[in-house]
């Protein structure tokens, strides 16, 4: 693998869920996940179809191999299963930064921890071991879940380019830009803390 910066294979422990590197012998699990058309709708690739999922994930794990992009899956402890995915990709080390992006959750675990906590891997691997001084993320200017989501996590906004990307129906994207720098980190950091806590707080008092 012609990445040093990025040593594969990579696996990120959490609490409930653990980061896995995507592989071949996945693709038909994470797909079952995949396969929900709501989880696609404001994302430039619908892969809850079968070919743009596949065509999708065999190029994530070719651009591995050329040290572009690094693929997760992640799993679920609790339920031992596979329910999405997310990837460290613009992979600049000479620059010291990166963006996490193409992160996608199975429905059912929308407002739980999952999300933070694997942010919560991923940042402190970029930081505390890459040594990263920026990390990068966007989404659909009008995506205003994740929009949400990024901000919780201490993301910084930056603005919107416009006409970002071409879709896979054709149609333009715009897209708005976030960033975490080294020194907003230990800020950041106890941000998704708490929001992890108050997440399972929250859970036992429904529980």
């Amino acid at each position: 693998m012609n990445q040093p910066w990025i040593k594969h294979p990579l696996v990120l422990k959490g609490t409930t869920v653990e980061l896995l590197p995507l592989e071949e012998g996945l693709l038909e699990e994470l797909y079952t996940a995949a396969a929900d058309k709501e989880l696609w709708k404001l994302v430039p690739f619908d892969c809850s179809d079968r070919d743009m999922f596949y065509k999708a994930y065999r190029f994530a794990l070719s651009e591995r191999d050329r040290g572009a992009q690094y693929p997760f899956v992640i799993f679920h402890k609790p339920t031992k299963r596979y329910i999405g995915s997310t990837r460290f990709f613009e992979i600049y080390p000479d620059d010291k930064k990166l963006e996490i992006g193409w992160t996608w959750i199975a429905r059912e675990f929308w407002g739980t921890s999952v999300n933070f906590e694997c942010k919560l891997l991923l940042l402190t691997y970029c930081f505390e071991v890459l040594k990263t001084n920026r990390v990068q993320l966007k989404t659909k200017d009008t995506n205003f879940r994740s929009r949400k989501a990024i901000e919780k996590i201490g993301g910084v906004f930056e603005g919107i380019l416009r006409k970002d990307r071409i879709q896979g129906d054709g149609t333009t994207r715009n897209a708005a830009y976030y960033s975490i720098l080294d020194d907003e980190w230990p800020a950041a950091k106890e941000r998704i803390e708490q929001q992890i806590i108050a997440v399972a707080t929250k859970s036992k008092s429904q529980g």
